[in-house]
Order: structure tokens, then sequence, then C-alpha cells
């Protein structure tokens, strides 16, 4: 039997060569490929939390005994907590298997195929990805030089097949916010307008209040990078209560691990030592950007999340990330019409940062 009489032909025309998303590379596919052991390696292209979770949340999990059980499908005690820290009505609350979960079940409880979703670029490739597997037409517009939307272009954009409007802010990978005057500009439009701020703690700011107010605003969060959870996948976002109850209702059946649900209320419990590590990270993201303009080959843009974007001038990005990556320092690299020859360095350590600058300081481009 050929190919073409193998099952193959049943997968959906559009997502025949689908191109999936790409995750950052992991220390341990780099065995013999360094020149550093395993351990020696800086791990900065990821956006992860360096410092790692709170104590509580170690302890708590070693004593936890009822992995056995599922947790709560509904998510009650979950909520109640997340709601609490967010300052928002527990019914409004859906935590998931990271935010990127919730992003894929709002394209799905919204759009239909063929019906458009706008989208900022560049900006966080989960949009595209869930838009497309869904069957969506992705309404791309561009951001300037300096990596801002244009709410013009944004509502110019509008037809009557629109469905979303995705707003990263910070943006990832660029490190910039949406101001909050053109985030009610889009808001005021009527249409569902999803406000990505996966990295609020860095920034301190959010429009997370005017979901009290505007009722087709929605928020979505992570605990991955400022509570260090990564690893265990967990987000959420605020909804308007019906949609949130749409939401529960098409979600997968336990989308949030008993180990994740404890790790989310001891992070809650534990917020002076959580936030007092976010702050030395944003006094690490100074100290970097200070320490790139060093780097003459190197353009640093100014960010509000926990990574600086840069674009390379002299070389290619691509051979710089390998350098790199042979010294032991691991960073995210782009090269595509919309991110051209650029990288992303994750907030790190001191020390890290320490190394990154003396590997930089020893390549020639």
């Amino acid at each position: 039997m050929t190919d073409s009489e193998g099952i193959e032909k049943y997968i959906q025309t559009h997502l025949r060569g689908f191109t999936g998303y790409s995750a950052s590379t992991s220390p341990d596919t780099l065995k013999g490929k360094v020149d550093v052991p395993l351990e020696k390696i800086v791990k900065m292209n990821a956006n992860e939390n360096p410092y790692g979770c709170s104590p509580k949340v170690i302890k708590a999990l070693s004593k936890a005994r009822n992995f056995n059980i599922y947790p709560d499908d509904g998510q009650q005690e979950l909520r109640k907590a997340i709601s609490d820290y967010a300052g928002v009505p527990p019914q409004c609350v859906v935590a998931g298997h990271g935010s990127n979960t919730l992003i894929d079940f709002l394209v799905r409880l919204f759009v239909a195929p063929g019906d458009e979703v706008i989208n900022s670029v560049p900006t966080f490739d989960l949009y595209r990805f869930s838009t497309l597997i869904c069957g969506g037409k992705l309404v791309n517009l561009e951001r300037d030089d300096n990596f801002n939307i244009s709410v013009k272009d944004i509502k110019g954009a509008i037809t009557d097949r629109t469905r979303l409007i995705f707003l990263a802010t910070p943006n990832n990978p660029t490190g910039n916010l949406v101001p909050r005057e053109e985030i009610i500009e889009l808001i005021e439009t009527g249409l569902p307008i999803v406000v990505d701020e996966a990295y609020y703690e860095f920034s301190g700011e959010t429009v997370m209040p005017l979901t009290q107010e505007y009722k087709n605003l929605i928020v979505l969060r992570s605990f991955s990078k400022w509570a260090g959870l990564a690893g265990l996948r967990v987000g959420y976002g605020v909804f308007p209560a019906r949609v949130a109850s749409a939401l529960m209702a098409i979600k997968i059946p336990h989308n949030v691990s008993v180990a994740a649900e404890i790790a989310v209320k001891e992070s809650l419990a534990d917020l002076n030592y959580l936030q007092g590590r976010v702050k030395a990270m944003i006094a690490e993201r100074s100290r970097l950007f200070s320490e790139l303009q060093s780097i003459n080959w190197l353009k640093a843009y100014p960010s509000k999340a926990n990574f600086i974007y840069c674009a390379v001038l002299k070389g290619s990005a691509s051979e710089l990330h390998q350098k790199l990556q042979k010294k032991g320092v691991l960073v995210r690299y782009f090269d595509n019409p919309l991110l051209k020859n650029s990288i992303r360095i994750s907030i790190g350590k001191p020390e890290h940062t320490d190394t990154l600058m003396k590997a930089l300081h020893q390549i020639e481009p």
C-alpha cells in the first residue's frame, strides 16, 4: 500500500503540512554537543524563573498523598484562591494546564472554520497555532518598528467574520506594553478582546479591573514565570461569567493536576517570597539591559517582561545561537520575515548574566 492509500489521506486538509509551535531547547538534549557539563548550562531561552518555586510548594508536594485521586473538575477551591489574588469573582475564573490551553479553548469556543482572528505580529505564536488548528483565518497586522500595535489598523481589519482579537502585553518576544487607552479603544468595538498578561508580575501594569466593567474583555495569566511553576503547567483566565461557564463545559476534564493545584495554593500563600524573587529579576533585567549596551553588534529593546529582545546587527542570529550554545549558554533565536536575525534572552540570576556577557565578549560575529 502506498502512502497515498494509507490513513494519511484522512488527515484534515488544512492540517496537512501544518507548522507546529517551536519550543525551546532542553539542556538534556545537548550531551556531547557543548563545551561544559550539562549541569553548568545556563538556560536563558524559555522565560522560566531561575529561582524556582516557593519552598512551601516543595514541602507541600513532598507531603501530599492524594496523587491517586482525580482533582476537582469544577476547580472550586482553586478558582476561589485565584479570584482572591486577581481581585475578581470566582465564577469568572477558569484555570488550565498552562494559559496556552485556555487560548486553545477560547478559539474552539468562538471560532468556526473561516472565522477571523486578528493578531498583531510578531507576537506569541500560540495565537496562530490554535486559530489554524481550528480552521480559522488569521488576520495578521504588522507592528511598527518599535513593535507597537496599530489600533487604527486593527479597527480597519474588523469584518463581520471577526471573532477574537489577541493582544499580548507585555508582548512576547519583544517585551513592550500595549497602552491601557489603546486596549480600551479596542474593547469598545464590542468584540471579544483577549489580553494576555502572562508577564504581568514583571510589568506591574494590568487591565484586570476592567473585566468587571466590560463584558467582552478576557485576561489571561500564568504561574509559569513569576511563581516558577513552568514544569507543573498551570495558568488561568478571567472571563465574563457566561463565557467562563461555557469554557468549563468544553475544557478537557481534570485539566489541572492535583500537584499543580497544591502548587498554586502554596504559591499564593507565599507571595512575599515570590514577589521578592520577582523584584530581583526586575533588577537583573535593568542590569542586563545596561550590560548589553557594551555589545555594539546587538540592539537591545527595553522590556517590561522577564526577557530582553535583541536585534543582531552584525552576523547571523542562528550562528550566534550556536556559538553561545557551544559555550553552554542557551538563548532563543529568530530568523523569519517578522523577527529578522534576532535573539531573546531570558532574565537569569546575576551569575547567569555574568556567564552570558563573558561569552558575548568572546564571540566575533
